[in-house]
């Protein structure tokens, strides 16, 4: 078990920073009201968001519930054959991500594996509003498809 620490606490940076971020979104702003912040590169607008990214499953967050133990599940039986560090800190950064819209699915009102994630960071380009969860799935995603295109093998 100690090889898998970068892991957890990968996973434990993410997912405080994620929840942390959450709670002074939802402390110091208005739902639906845009604050910009550095002009119009980056802005917060709060909402509740009851589906996934760019709106699909709306309404449907229970399947996302599911989906997202799934994917923890899957992650944990894929660990047993990483051994390299940069691999780990990897899935470390990803279970983060996605343990950090499950606590809202399952713990947010309107209630168990109902949950609305917390969304609050907006970009230009029409781009969906997103959260540092979603922001460590994606950095995740596109790493790995980088270093598997450079020939790093997962190991």
């Amino acid at each position: 078990m100690r090889k898998y620490w970068p892991v957890a606490l990968f996973a434990l940076i993410v997912v405080i920073l994620d929840q942390s971020t959450k709670a002074i979104a939802i402390a110091n702003l208005t739902p639906g009201v845009e604050t910009h912040f550095l002009g119009s590169l980056l802005s917060w607008f709060l909402i509740f968001n009851n589906s996934a990214a760019f709106s699909l499953g709306y309404g449907q967050t229970w399947i996302f519930t599911l989906i997202g133990i799934g994917a923890l599940v899957a992650l944990g039986w894929y660990l047993r054959r990483v051994k390299q560090t940069s691999w780990m800190i990897l899935a470390g950064l990803l279970a983060g991500g996605i343990l950090g819209n499950l606590v809202d699915r399952i713990f947010r009102s309107p209630g168990f594996g109902r949950g609305l994630v917390v969304d609050f960071i907006q970009i230009p380009f029409n781009f969906p509003i997103f959260n540092l969860a979603d922001s460590a799935i994606v950095c995740v995603a596109v790493t790995v498809v980088i270093r598997v295109m450079l020939g790093h093998k997962v190991k």
